[in-house]
């Protein structure tokens, strides 16, 4: 049984006995644990205010243990102090260091913080920065004073990175390979232009693999060597010594110890042959590719060696790929481990390989490929898994469930539509039948939103099936209503409707929509002598449309290449239970060409062009539903909707909207400093009254700039347009700034 507990300090006392018992379980009168002094040490040291601990015991003759707890209690810190500090303050420097007042005194910690101060004086633009440290100790107190000594050198700006030696490599695409840059107009907003020495080693290392990429798998460039002058007060030239050595080619290729696939078969696969440059990655991918080769018969345990063999006759580097084969190997089951939220059905239907099939390698990947892209889960791991049985394996699908429900509320303010709020409750893994789980693990999905704005409020409810009677077939449909008065500021337009839709993918990359939309169409608060020109009341709209899809982008938000094509077509009729008939012919598309590499340059083309008429009752196409350009997401030199023919009352030209339409526009953007870009553009278009009437006798067309970036995930635009060509629309030329939430393309 414990006695006494007695705490008793070596050295200075600059702990309470209070700290110390506080983090102790051991207590007077109950039963000696040696577990519990065990978890006592431990704990007293977690705190970090000791140095050393030692329980010795003393045993008395009535079998008591008197314990008396020796603790040697680190130095604190009584403060920190900096000297030589004049261009940054001290308190600045405070937030980049560990080591507060009051706080223990760890010499190891004080030495990082001197780093960090040195990297922030790096960031800065000191990279002449010197730091050194001093503890000075008092061992009666047990507190210590930190001094951080600060020599700050000069604020550079990096003029010139220079190179001697590549004779064979430009020096521009070296510079694009590193992340130190040359400072240059938007350096004081990207942070770029300074030197840092952890990035420069960095870059000195992916100008080695650079140059081992292009074949010269001898090449220096030695750290010692590189250059640092100082031309003019805070600039600073690096310039960077190389040694190429000489450039390897690829030899004779030589493919061994494979028996189950020719060797003719497995030469096809490779994308190097004799007399290439030899490239380290390339090399690689060709041995993937062999693996893959004998994965996609299920002999997925193969695997291949290189050997690399210098040619001294030719100075190639012969290579000799060694095959060690396996066994084939077929799917015995398939093993789902943390699906929390999703159903196994919903894993299952993704895979490309099922129980009783070859174990296909190249299918398990693409397997998972998948799974990802569903994005329902943060990881997805896929093995094979050893069985009892010969020749077979189990599939182990191991998934770590991602968050796929998001509510959301926001603000915004848009040339449009000026200031919106809205809410937006979406599941992109709903269960509209799993109440337990809080309707997720489906893959269904749910999407609910709320706006109301200055101009314009919305409510919309929609839902898709993506896999109706678990094919590749998705079933949706939407509930909205939406009421705008920015479409005119003649009348208020009201939409109530319904739509439902199929969607699937029919071959390659091309996607088929097939929908019916009912909508109700309330023309209100139309502006007194405009009512036979926008007829008020209210006409039920029943159609239906296809839409056939191709998309190759890279990305939906600042695409680089890739391309996007869509054909839409609708038909709206009386027969369908409407008040209108009409159909329109629409083609959209959309190219982007990467220019270059550096600040992520590129050219976007779009292009669109439609035509609609009416038929049978419908003497004409609603006014509503005609086409017109104008605006941020076309002509972005001209008012909203402005752009096409007019009529004119009591003296005013008012647009009436047309039935053929063509549009054009070109933008070139690049990044400023991530996620911002500045864009050059040009817009062309023309809007007839006539059906079929594509002659661009009467275009309109307009060049601007503007900026392009990202707040929260949503991408916003800000663009100011002047116009070139007005077309006939008269005073209604006139510089436009816009800025808008969302995409052109």
């Amino acid at each position: 049984m414990v006695g006494t507990v007695t705490v008793k300090f070596v050295g200075p006392a600059n702990v309470n006995e209070q700290i110390v018992r506080a983090n102790m379980q051991l207590r007077e009168g109950i039963e000696l644990d040696d577990t519990m002094i065990d978890h006592d040490i431990r704990s007293l040291y977690k705190t970090g205010f000791f140095e050393f601990l030692e329980v010795k015991r003393d045993v008395r003759p009535d079998r008591t243990v008197n314990l008396v707890i020796e603790v040697t209690a680190k130095f604190r810190v009584l403060s920190v102090r900096y000297d030589g500090n004049k261009q940054i303050k001290s308190r600045r420097l405070d937030k980049e260091i560990k080591t507060k007042s009051n706080g223990s005194l760890d010499e190891r910690q004080v030495k990082e913080d001197a780093e960090k101060i040195r990297a922030y004086y790096q960031k800065s633009g000191y990279n002449q920065a010197q730091v050194s440290y001093a503890i000075e100790r008092n061992r009666v107190t047990g507190f210590g004073t930190v001094t951080f000594s600060i020599r700050e050198g000069a604020k550079v700006k990096i003029s010139d990175i220079k190179f001697i030696g590549n004779d064979h490599v430009k020096a521009k695409k070296l510079r694009k390979e590193m992340e130190t840059k040359r400072w240059w107009m938007f350096s004081w907003l990207t942070g770029s232009g300074r030197y840092k020495d952890d990035q420069f080693e960095d870059d000195l290392d992916k100008i080695r693999d650079y140059y081992r990429e292009l074949g010269y798998l001898d090449v220096e460039v030695p750290a010692d060597k590189v250059a640092y002058d100082y031309p003019k007060s805070g600039k600073l030239v690096l310039t960077i010594h190389i040694n190429e050595g000489r450039q390897y080619k690829i030899g004779e290729i030589t493919i061994t110890d494979n028996t189950i696939i020719t060797t003719e078969k497995l030469r096809a696969a490779l994308k190097q042959t004799s007399g290439m440059v030899f490239c380290p990655s390339k090399i690689d991918k060709d041995i993937t590719a062999l693996e893959d080769a004998y994965g996609s018969g299920g002999y997925i345990e193969t695997r291949v060696g290189i050997i690399r063999k210098p040619n001294l006759n030719t100075g190639n580097i012969d290579i000799e790929y060694r095959v060690k084969e396996s066994e084939k190997f077929y799917v015995e089951s398939i093993k789902i481990e943390g699906n929390t939220k999703s159903k196994s059905t919903v894993i299952l239907r993704e895979l490309a390989i099922g129980p009783g099939e070859v174990f296909d390698g190249v299918r398990m990947k693409t397997s998972k490929l998948r799974l990802e892209n569903t994005r329902f889960f943060e990881d997805v791991n896929m093995t094979p898994e050893a069985t009892t049985i010969p020749g077979r394996k189990n599939l182990k699908i191991a998934v770590k469930e991602g968050r796929t429900g998001n509510l959301t509320f926001g603000a915004g303010f848009s040339s449009l539509e000026s200031a919106v709020v809205y809410a937006e409750l979406s599941q992109s893994n709903f269960d509209i039948f799993n109440r337990r789980s809080m309707f997720q693990g489906d893959g269904q999905k749910f999407r609910l939103r709320l706006q109301l704005g200055s101009k314009s409020s919305e409510a919309i409810l929609s839902f898709e099936e993506p896999w109706l009677f678990q094919r590749q077939l998705a079933l949706g449909f939407s509930i909205y209503r939406s009421s705008s008065n920015y479409n005119s500021s003649d009348y208020q337009e009201i939409r109530t409707g319904a739509e439902v839709y199929l969607r699937k993918r029919l071959f390659e990359l091309v996607e088929g929509r097939l929908a019916y939309t009912y909508e109700v169409v309330d023309i209100r608060s139309v502006t007194a002598g405009y009512e036979t020109i926008y007829p008020p009341g209210t006409q039920t709209v029943s159609k239906v449309s296809l839409q056939l899809l191709r998309d190759t982008r890279d990305k939906l938000i600042n695409t680089t290449k890739g391309n996007r094509i869509e054909f839409n077509t609708s038909v709206a009729a009386t027969a369908l239970g409407g008040d209108v008939d009409y159909y329109k012919l629409e083609l959209r598309g959309s190219q982007f060409f990467p220019i270059f590499d550096t600040q992520n340059q590129v050219l976007a083309v779009i292009a669109r062009a439609g035509v609609m008429d009416a038929f049978g009752n419908s003497a004409t196409v609603p006014f509503y539903d005609r086409f017109y350009l104008g605006g941020p997401y076309t002509l972005r030199g001209f008012e909203y909707r402005v752009v096409g023919p007019q009529t004119t009352v009591s003296g005013a030209n008012v647009p009436v909207g047309g039935k053929t339409y063509g549009f054009m526009s070109l933008e070139y953007s690049f990044d400023i400093v991530e996620p911002v870009r500045f864009a050059v553009f040009y817009d062309a278009g023309f809007v007839n009254a006539s059906s079929y009437d594509f002659s661009p006798s009467n275009y309109s067309d307009d060049f601007g700039f503007g900026l392009r970036l990202t707040i929260a995930g949503a991408p916003l635009s800000l663009d100011f347009g002047i116009p070139l060509t007005a077309g006939d629309l008269g005073s209604k030329k006139g510089n436009q700034f816009n800025f808008s939430f969302g995409t052109r393309f």
